[in-house]
């Protein structure tokens, strides 16, 4: 029932900026955290982001300083703005919900960086 969808992915250059939105529909109670994975071609699911209902934020040591995930105001959407890319934030990004305790998925957008 409940259903996410990102959006904002597309190719960037090197040292370049994007900004990633996911929005939540459905029946939605008790959010206990949002966050976003990536994952590049032939490796695994990788965590990158984290919201978290108490409104406290943590990052992966490979994007801490460059990425920043934040919430909007109707508190169902997500972003991640991502600063300084390199060519290995290569991936396709997913956001994740935890919803009463049961973790929900995007669909993915990809995210290419390259010159």
């Amino acid at each position: 029932q409940v259903q996410l969808v990102e959006s904002g992915g597309g190719l960037v250059q090197p040292g370049g900026s994007l900004r990633l939105s996911c929005a939540a529909s459905g029946s939605i109670f008790n959010i206990n955290s949002m966050g976003w994975y990536r994952q590049a071609p032939g490796k695994q699911r990788e965590w990158v982001a984290v919201f978290t209902s108490g409104g406290s934020t943590n990052y992966a040591d490979s994007v801490k300083g460059r990425f920043t995930i934040s919430r909007g105001n109707a508190k169902n959407t997500v972003y991640l703005q991502m600063n300084s890319l390199k060519p290995e934030d290569t991936a396709v990004y997913y956001c994740n919900f935890v919803i009463n305790h049961y973790n929900y998925w995007g669909q993915g957008t990809q995210v290419t960086v390259s010159s």
